[in-house]
């Protein structure tokens, strides 16, 4: 009788560790897998983040804009009991308001970021404390080594990592990381971040043509003219004629990039070379004068009379100070930058004749420069097609451009004919040392012959050596260039007190190397020869003995 009840209890045992033997086998065997892949979602967590931002250098490889590792705050609500204590002790420690640091307690999260970007004294305070459930994290964040330097030309990364004005506006999606998967591990009392990277997806990186010392020098320039003549703002442009690279695009005022958020008026963003607009003045009479020559109409020694001023309709145009020159020559038009001459030239063209040509010159058109934002005018009121219109837009009065459209007109001139494309990203690099992109601008569309652009250069270079731009010259060197002083419109009349005074000049005038503008917003002189002119002639001087330009002929 006992042993058959030992016998049955020993069943019992046998088949009771079978059933868990096999349930182990199930779990561990048939299904480990599942189980395993089960028990790891319950311990760490993928979420989705954006590899590296590509850098920017300039064409020196100076950098620019880079990436640099920076710490941050963040804690685990869940872990921390007493929230008022740590809020108080964190808020010392980070210099925050406790109950800013409270909220974020309360909530019921796993994660809340506290503070990006902590100081060495903070990182090392937070270490010591060892307060529950408060942690460090490093992450990327965009830097600019240079401060101020460039910041129109570069931009900045706004909200959401993404690219604001600039080259980090228009390259945004070239510079962007694509999407990667990060790993976290959950902690017994909640989640700990032990970020690891399943792949790199960095961003490409990008070479400009901007040449560091030149933007350096150009922004030098500004700040002093700020200090000297009082503008109020201003603009320098430094191009390759031939090609169209930029080699310095530089604006007063500016900001910097790395505290943007810390800019109250948002008008600073703005690219004053391609996002506003400007009336250039007597610079524009160069391109009435190569019409007029391309057309045959007038040569560089047609003549004419001045009387000091021209009847247009119910008008009266004056030259400047109302200077009656009597006989004159082209040359001698563009020397002494005189108003009816250019009035003159117009009326021989003919007016459809004089707006096909601006239209050739891009002036009605976006240069599609490589920087976001670009604007341009339709000159709607100029194309309205009245006799007065005609006539004080031969002089560079009531027709609008931006800074760059002049330049690139300027450039067919300096070099041929040619209409070039302008643009600033030279190189495109993508993460395993590929050139993906190269820039190719130079248009083979002739705007003006070739003819046209020697003689209008050789007429530039009088003016400089004869005329309103002798403070442009440099010794050893032929410099072609035409100043314009221009007033400015408010409220649709135009300001008997504020002008732009600008000179757009290239050296060696028949071979260029470089192409300057330079605009002055209401400098505290009279006409450019005494603003804008002495800035060309530092900055040129300075590009001439950097590039180390042979001279033209003995000093």
């Amino acid at each position: 009788m006992k042993s058959w009840r030992f016998n049955l209890i020993l069943i019992f045992i046998i088949l009771f560790a079978a059933a868990i033997i096999s349930r182990l086998v199930f779990l561990q065997v048939l299904n480990k897998s599942y189980y395993r892949a089960l028990a790891k979602g319950q311990q760490s967590i993928l979420t989705e983040k954006r590899g590296d931002r590509g850098e920017i250098f300039f064409q020196n490889k100076i950098p620019l804009a880079l990436n640099i590792e920076r710490k941050l705050c963040y804690v685990a609500p869940r872990e921390i009991k007493e929230k008022e204590e740590v809020a108080e002790k964190l808020g010392q420690i980070l210099n925050l308001d406790k109950n800013f640091i409270l909220e974020k307690l309360k909530k019921n999260n796993l994660f809340e970021i506290i503070k990006h970007t902590l100081k060495d004294e903070e990182i090392e305070n937070l270490e010591e404390s060892k307060l529950p459930g408060v942690y460090l994290k490093t992450e990327k964040e965009r830097y600019y080594p240079h401060d101020n330097l460039a910041s129109h030309l570069v931009g900045f990364v706004g909200g959401e990592e993404k690219g604001q004005y600039g080259i980090e506006g228009y390259w945004d999606k070239i510079l962007r990381g694509k999407k990667e998967l990060i790993e976290g591990e959950k902690a017994p009392k909640g989640y700990l971040f032990f970020l690891q990277k399943h792949k790199t997806n960095k961003g490409s990186d990008i070479i400009l043509t901007v040449d560091y010392n030149i933007q350096y020098q150009a922004e030098k320039l500004l700040r002093k003219a700020h200090q000297d003549l009082n503008i109020e703002g201003g603009t320098i442009i430094v191009v390759e004629p031939i090609s169209g690279k930029i080699l310095a695009l530089a604006n007063f005022p500016d900001f910097n990039p790395n505290n943007y958020k810390k800019e109250k008026n948002w008008e600073v963003f703005q690219n004053s070379a391609i996002q506003k607009i400007f009336e250039p003045g007597s610079m524009f009479k160069a391109i009435t004068m190569s019409a007029g020559l391309d057309t045959g109409v007038i040569t560089p020694q047609t003549s004419y009379i001045d009387k000091g001023t021209v009847r247009i309709g119910g008008y009266t145009i004056s030259n400047y100070r109302e200077k009656v020159w009597g006989k004159r020559t082209m040359v001698e038009v563009l020397e002494k930058s005189i108003n009816t001459g250019a009035i003159f030239v117009e009326q021989q063209v003919g007016h459809n004749k004089f707006l096909e040509y601006i239209k050739r010159f891009g002036i009605f058109q976006p240069t599609e420069v490589d920087l976001q934002g670009e604007i341009f005018s339709q000159n709607k009121e100029f194309k309205k097609g009245y006799e007065i219109n005609f006539a004080t837009a031969s002089f560079g009065q009531g027709i609008e451009m931006t800074p760059l459209q002049l330049v690139r007109a300027f450039c067919a001139i300096a070099n041929g004919g040619k209409l070039i494309r302008p643009y600033a990203v030279d190189k495109v690099i993508n993460p395993n040392g590929e050139i993906i992109k190269t820039q190719t601008r130079v248009s083979n569309e002739k705007v003006i012959s070739q003819k046209t652009a020697s003689l209008l250069t050789a007429m530039l270079v009088r003016v400089v050596e004869n005329g309103f731009a002798k403070r442009a010259q440099i010794p050893g060197y032929y410099v072609a260039g035409k100043t314009g002083t221009a007033q400015i419109p408010e409220k649709g009349i135009y300001s008997p007190n504020k002008t732009w005074q600008s000179f757009i000049g290239y050296a060696p005038a028949f071979s260029p190397k470089f192409l300057i503008l330079v605009k002055l917003d209401n400098p505290a002189t009279k006409t450019a020869e005494y603003s804008a002119v002495p800035i060309f002639r530092e900055l040129a001087k300075y590009i001439v003995d950097y590039y180390q330009i042979p001279p033209d002929y003995e000093k």
